[in-house]
């Protein structure tokens, strides 16, 4: 008996992941690295915790300098350790 599968329509492809963050490095050429921090629970004890990561992101144009906030996409991997890039800067340093 043949089993058949669904195949996924062609051209459309999977929400990326979209992230909020400040800029912590600008001293390498065209990548940043992005401090993003969010919320979670505790599952037990239900304190709410702090946590954070760190991301390099792409900035074609080196526009993004320490101290702005920016918003990275998820993209394909453009070096060893880079998978975002910065779609836009939000606030600039003062």
């Amino acid at each position: 008996m043949e089993t058949k599968v669904a195949q996924p329509p062609q051209g459309l492809r999977p929400a990326r992941k979209v992230r909020e963050g400040v800029v912590v490095s600008d001293k390498m050429n065209k990548t940043r690295v992005v401090k993003v921090s969010w919320t979670t629970t505790h599952p037990r004890y239900h304190k709410v915790l702090r946590r954070s990561g760190s991301f390099y992101a792409h900035d074609e144009k080196n526009d993004a300098h320490a101290g702005d906030r920016v918003e990275i996409m998820e993209t394909r991997p453009l070096s060893k350790l880079k998978r975002w890039r910065i779609t836009r800067i939000l606030g600039k340093n003062a």
